[in-house]
């Protein structure tokens, strides 16, 4: 085969006239080596800034971009021609490709190894093509190795620069828009430490109707309610700012707006609302409909080698306590998603510290009081108000200690030591503010809570998993009439769990559980002990993943019991969820 220059095969054979394709026999993928040549080579979706590119320039920039954008697959660097699996010594051309490779680096072949010698090139392919190799070749004339560089080489190069000025001018003047673009959305972008993300929740949900119900106060008659199937939606978004990438602030605003069917069962002053059948995003986010509110507002930094605190006005209780790796907020219930007796500040202000043990166990300690969306605000009992502050309203002193032998397992021991204080002319308790005393007394000062929890989550294998929870909380209410009483409440929770059932990604889960059982002092109470009775809920849900960002969810709760009251019918729950994660 007869020798023929390199350069001559790669940037001149057929190429110095004037023609706006080659044979296909000289096609060659070329790679650009700095970084502005590799934005040359890449599609540009922002029009030129005409103080750089000339408005004559456009059609042909256009042009650069279709030639450019036509390829599909991006191009892979190759060190030996022996790797472009399509190229054969006895092609014409293997010398000139050889050559190439191993003196000047200008090669590059596609993701699946071939070089695909027969695709044309168009005339701004080849500007593109030249332009890196002109770099490669002043690099190599830099660095004092002129004398690798042939003078019939670089004979070539400058005719091919006369040749091509047209188009290496436009190259070059499109990099110089494209970083005067870069720099001024780099100026004007949202912020160059947070991100935004989000979640949006549709909510479709039914309750069995026509049901005689006994609602949680003492003094409640049954009552027939056909509660109506209700549509609603929730969102939050969460800014995570981090100032020294070690560190996180986050900011989450919430808004929604919905009222779940169940609650006409438990009205809101039977301190038992959203609770009981009710889908955790099934609500309003706050304590109005279709209002934004401040769910989090907390900033985490690491202290010591390995330990992080947590500090904030608003720190979300469920992201630091009692998790179970199968539970998400969007597959359970208010009394499913953690322990019914934790805790008194779901969000409140303080602090949790969290530090690693060794290689098997982590410890968090946690002051939180109460300050979260649903509360009274600035002039009840929250942190944020002077009549009650960081240390007089509801707050819990929280401390969990994990034990993780393996990826698989892991167990949860916790002890919260909660104050709860007195609201609505001497009333304490309630599932909403104050878990640790589910049910609400009356003629009270305030009480205090000793609440001991454990949990654990087992995945057996792939496709199934364990878990369970298991509440006592004992609770002194200090009255106003002098002296005290004393509650004992307790809870459980146990369920399986079935990840990748029936695709990659989705979720199945059941679990059965008693949220509130009072074990004494049950006369002390105005709401929540029935009739003696145990209520019983029965939960299966199921996660299914549409695409990467949506997810389908549907769920079906039974109540038995409902209420604590062995007279209410067994109720049952629907509900269709949609997920949008962004």
């Amino acid at each position: 085969m007869k020798k023929i220059n390199s350069l001559s095969v790669l940037l001149g054979l057929g190429l110095l006239s004037s023609v706006t394709s080659v044979n296909a026999e000289t096609q060659v993928q070329v790679i650009a080596p700095s970084a502005s040549q590799s934005v040359a080579s890449e599609s540009i979706e922002v029009a030129p800034s005409k103080e750089l590119v000339s408005s004559s320039d456009s059609a042909t920039i256009r042009a650069i971009n279709s030639q450019l954008n036509s390829s599909k697959a991006v191009a892979q660097n190759v060190t030996s021609v022996s790797q472009l699996s399509d190229v054969r010594p006895t092609d014409w051309a293997f010398t000139a490709l050889q050559s190439l490779v191993e003196r000047y680096g200008c090669i590059a072949g596609y993701p699946d190894s071939t070089y695909r010698g027969n695709q044309a090139t168009s005339r701004y392919e080849f500007a593109a093509g030249l332009n890196a190799c002109l770099d490669k070749i002043n690099e190599i004339i830099s660095a004092g190795l002129a004398d690798k560089v042939s003078q019939e080489d670089l004979a070539t190069l400058q005719k091919l620069q006369e040749e091509f000025a047209a188009e290496l001018a436009t190259l070059r003047g499109r990099v110089d828009a494209l970083d005067a673009k870069t720099a001024k959305l780099e100026a004007q972008q949202f912020s160059t430490t947070t991100k935004l993300s989000g979640l949006a929740f549709f909510n479709v949900t039914g309750v069995s109707g026509n049901n005689a119900v006994r609602t949680p106060e003492a003094t409640s008659t049954p009552t027939t309610r056909t509660p109506n199937i209700t549509m609603s939606g929730l969102v939050w978004l969460t800014l995570n700012t981090s100032f020294t990438g070690k560190d996180s602030l986050v900011t989450q605003l919430a808004v929604g707006n919905g009222n779940s069917p169940f609650n006409a069962y438990t009205p809101l002053n039977s301190g038992f609302f959203n609770s009981t059948g009710v889908p955790f995003t099934d609500q309003t986010s706050g304590a109005a409909a279709n209002t934004f509110v401040l769910r989090e507002l907390s900033y985490t930094f690491p202290v010591f080698e390995k330990a992080s605190l947590v500090v904030g006005p608003r720190v979300n209780f469920y992201k630091y306590f009692d998790g179970i790796r199968f539970i998400y907020p969007w597959n359970t219930s208010f009394n499913s998603i953690n322990n019914t007796l934790l805790s008194n500040a779901k969000r409140g202000a303080g602090a949790v510290f969290m530090t690693p043990l060794g290689n098997q166990f982590d410890f968090k300690v946690g002051y939180l009081s109460e300050s979260n969306e649903f509360g009274p605000g600035p002039s009840g009992t929250s942190a944020a108000s002077p009549s009650s502050g960081l240390f007089g309203g509801n707050n819990a002193l929280t401390a969990e200690l994990g034990f993780k032998p393996s990826d698989a397992f892991k167990l949860r021991l916790l002890y919260s030591r909660t104050n709860l204080a007195s609201f609505g002319g001497g009333l304490v308790g309630g599932v909403g503010f104050t878990p640790s005393l589910p049910g609400t007394v009356a003629g009270a000062n305030n009480a205090q809570s000793d609440v001991f929890a454990a949990n654990f989550d087992w995945l057996l294998s792939k496709g199934f998993g364990l878990f369970g929870r298991y509440g006592y909380s004992t609770t002194n209410i200090n009255l106003a009439i002098g002296g005290s009483s004393n509650v004992v409440t307790q809870t459980f929770q146990v369920g399986a769990a079935f990840p990748d059932l029936f695709k990659e990604g989705a979720l199945g889960m059941v679990s059965f559980g008693m949220p509130f059982n009072f074990t004494s002092g049950k006369s002390s109470l105005i709401s929540g002990a029935g009739d003696g009775g145990t209520q019983y809920d029965l939960e299966f849900s199921y996660v299914l993943p549409v695409t990467k960002n949506i997810s389908l969810v549907p769920s079906f709760y039974t109540i038995f019991n409902a209420n604590n009251f062995s007279s209410n019918p067994t109720i049952f729950v629907g509900n269709l969820q949609a997920v949008f994660s962004f």
